[in-house]
């Protein structure tokens, strides 16, 4: 289900189905390139995507199909900003072991908020922990045309002493 909100935001709700996840990852790419997001920006935040709506299908709905996601996201010149809320019991991000960590180099799985971390400019695990929010600021160089802001190490901007989205 899609709702396009007053702000231009766009808000989709969707099973946990990771076919239905990929279909959505499309749908934005392709709003986010007539947005003119340049291929490095666009594939940063399409990783960070995959990785929040594949986490929030497995780990926080546990593949329920009856469990919905909540996405909602708007593209502007200057930012990106999306959300995505699962309807699982949530999760404290200070208790993900270190990817980086000796013992935990060669494990296939806990990256995912590492490397959302370091695509975007800004993301926040909202307690419980079942809702998260990202931001990819981007700098305008006068023509309208955007490029990268920073180096997407997660320390965002605040926006009217609030955070992105």
């Amino acid at each position: 289900m899609r709702n396009s909100l007053p702000d231009g935001s766009v808000e989709f709700v969707i099973p946990s189905d990771l076919n239905e996840a990929r279909q959505l990852q499309e749908f934005i790419e392709t709003q986010l390139r007539q947005c003119d997001y340049e291929d490095k920006e666009i594939f940063g935040i399409r990783l960070a995507l995959e990785e929040a709506i594949v986490n929030a299908i497995k780990h926080g709905n546990q593949l329920d199909q009856a469990k919905k996601v909540l996405v909602l996201f708007n593209i502007r010149p200057d930012r990106f900003d999306i959300g995505i809320q699962d309807e699982g019991p949530g999760y404290d991000p200070n208790d993900l072991p270190d990817p980086l960590a000796d013992e935990n180099l060669e494990r296939p799985c806990g990256r995912g908020i590492f490397l959302m971390r370091h695509y975007m400019t800004e993301v926040v695990v909202h307690p419980p922990g079942n809702r998260l929010t990202m931001c990819k600021m981007r700098e305008t160089n006068g023509n309208g045309n955007g490029k990268v802001n920073g180096n997407g190490n997660g320390n965002g901007k605040h926006v009217n002493g609030d955070y992105c989205l």
